[in-house]
């Protein structure tokens, strides 16, 4: 058995980014942009109202009075020029004309027809917001994993299309005779299948394009079969089948497929029965069958790797530190990643790990919020002590 750190080393040597791709702007959120972007437009294009209120020219005293000549909004310009003593009523973000040395907010100003009059209460800011305040034609942004934000900077300059990494397709196996799908009706001696639809959730949450494939039976035909199904995938992964019973066939078929394998067992509770490598250059990772070990080694394992394939980096997913609620007993020889609960009293995050661990039981890991790891070998654990957990 390896440990976690060498198999994430591993398995980040199968993969790498992928080629990229032009997308609208609209479709860009999440994705990495891969080239820097320029901006074709200055923000704002124009010197622009800050605030609601008359846009003046000339001194701006204590009961000054200005003639309103006009009035200006966004996307309505008022096409003239100030001269001194003359105003236009101006609103939020439409442009000031040539001439104006302000914009007076309203608050400050008493109107009696077509003459505004400044009171005692003005203020000293311009409100005016200068051409180009924000950014300049030819500014950049450079590459990125895109957010909201970013979304939104990219079309305040004009860009309506950027490349992106392809999104990851991951071809997802779900092996055993004993599994039938939801809405099926099993024999007493069968289950429901759920791992698969766990861990397309969460490469659609990842950002990639999940393909359920037919449940592979515990048959070589029937796996090489639908392995042949997976052809063009960037990443294939398998549930189930990568242990050593008379029926785990993962490992013999994909070796006859020409898998090269870049390791098989890890220490580490839940999955230890991980296996990873490549089929005719595809990457490959072929997950426990046990609910819990294959979620969690899809977290720690298939997360990471999809990263990378988005041009994300090769990072291992980000640890946090919480006080333990109740003591716990000394660790063995495999990194324990233990379901539990995490809640936050006073800005302290508080951990608690569930009592049951046992690797098939679904309810307790829907219920958990955190992974708490415990490293190999760990000693003894009291209640306040600080431990390290991946949030899931």
């Amino acid at each position: 058995m390896i440990s976690v750190a060498e198999a994430l080393s591993r398995v980040f040597d199968l993969v790498k980014p992928l080629d990229a791709e032009i997308v609208p702007l609209a479709k860009a959120h999440g994705r990495y942009m891969t080239t820097t972007a320029r901006a074709t437009r200055a923000q704002p294009p124009f010197a622009a109202s800050a605030m609601d209120g008359y846009a003046v020219c000339g001194p701006t005293l204590q009961g000054s009075n200005f003639a309103v000549v006009g009035e200006a909004s966004a996307g309505h310009s008022w096409d003239g020029h100030l001269n001194p003593g003359q105003a236009i009523r101006i609103f939020t973000g439409a442009p000031v004309p040539p001439g104006a040395n302000r914009v007076v907010i309203q608050e400050d100003v008493t109107r009696k027809g077509d003459q505004i009059t400044l009171s005692d209460t003005l203020d000293t800011a311009t409100h005016i917001r200068t051409m180009g305040q924000d950014f300049q034609v030819g500014d950049t942004l450079s590459p990125r994993h895109l957010r909201p934000t970013d979304i939104a900077l990219l079309a305040a300059m004009n860009v309506a299309a950027v490349s992106v990494t392809r999104k990851p397709v991951v071809a997802i196996i779900a092996t055993g005779d004993e599994l039938v799908m939801p809405g099926d009706v099993p024999r007493a001696d069968q289950i429901i299948a759920s791992n698969s639809f766990a861990l397309k959730a969460m490469v659609e949450e990842a950002g990639g394009i999940a393909q359920m494939l037919p449940i592979a039976r515990d048959t070589e035909a029937s796996l090489a079969t639908v392995f042949s199904l997976a052809d063009g995938a960037d990443l294939i992964v398998t549930i189930g089948g990568a242990s050593v019973g008379d029926h785990d066939l993962v490992g013999k078929v994909a070796s006859d497929l020409g898998m090269e394998r870049a390791f098989y067992k890890i220490a580490m509770r839940p999955g230890k029965p991980l296996m990873a490598g490549r089929i005719n250059g595809t990457p490959m990772l072929g997950l426990p069958g046990n609910p819990v070990s294959s979620i969690v080694c899809g977290h720690i394992f298939m997360l990471p790797m999809l990263r990378v394939m988005q041009g994300l980096g090769a990072t291992v997913p980000p640890m946090q530190q919480a006080t333990l609620t109740a003591p716990l007993a000394p660790n063995g020889p495999r990194a324990h990643y233990m379901r539990a609960l995490v809640s936050h009293s006073d800005g302290v995050a508080k951990i608690t790990a569930f009592t049951a661990q046992d690797s098939a039981l679904l309810s307790v890991l829907t219920q958990a919020n955190a992974l708490l790891l415990r490293p190999v070998n760990d000693g003894p654990r009291a209640d306040g002590d600080v431990v390290d957990y991946l949030p899931i």
